[in-house]
């Protein structure tokens, strides 16, 4: 019996390492293409000129709205520092510059998968002790 029980939760490990195995490999192929097709979008003609268009409203609201020239510039400034610096993270993440690093993401996510499986297997082998 209790050999039985040792046999099946060497199974459901073995299991878990394959599952752990193949989602990770799927974040490692998957998530780098995702990033660097977003990258692709915001820095595209079409793109380029909605940010521009979306300045341009910014801008036009801040003035409409009573803001001084030189707020309403600085202040349409900062909003497109945001897209821009969004991007650069982006391209960092996915070149492995300075920033996030696709590597150390990785690493992380799968010292989580793991830190969650061992707390499942913790309770399951305490729960069959309980019986």
């Amino acid at each position: 019996m209790i050999g039985e029980k040792e046999k099946k939760k060497e199974e459901r490990e073995v299991e878990e390492v394959e599952e752990l195995k193949q989602i990770l490999s799927v974040v490692s192929k998957e998530v780098p293409a995702l990033i660097k097709s977003i990258i692709g979008s915001m820095f595209s003609e079409e793109a380029g000129r909605d940010m521009g268009k979306a300045a341009a409203a910014f801008y036009k609201q801040l003035k409409e709205a009573g803001m001084p020239e030189e707020t309403a510039v600085k202040m349409t400034e900062n909003y497109i520092a945001v897209f821009t610096s969004l991007g650069d993270v982006m391209k960092r993440t996915v070149s492995g510059q300075k920033g996030f690093k696709g590597d150390e993401v990785g690493e992380e996510i799968s010292r989580r998968i793991k830190e969650k499986l061992n707390e499942k297997r913790r309770r399951e082998e305490d729960d069959d002790e309980e019986e």
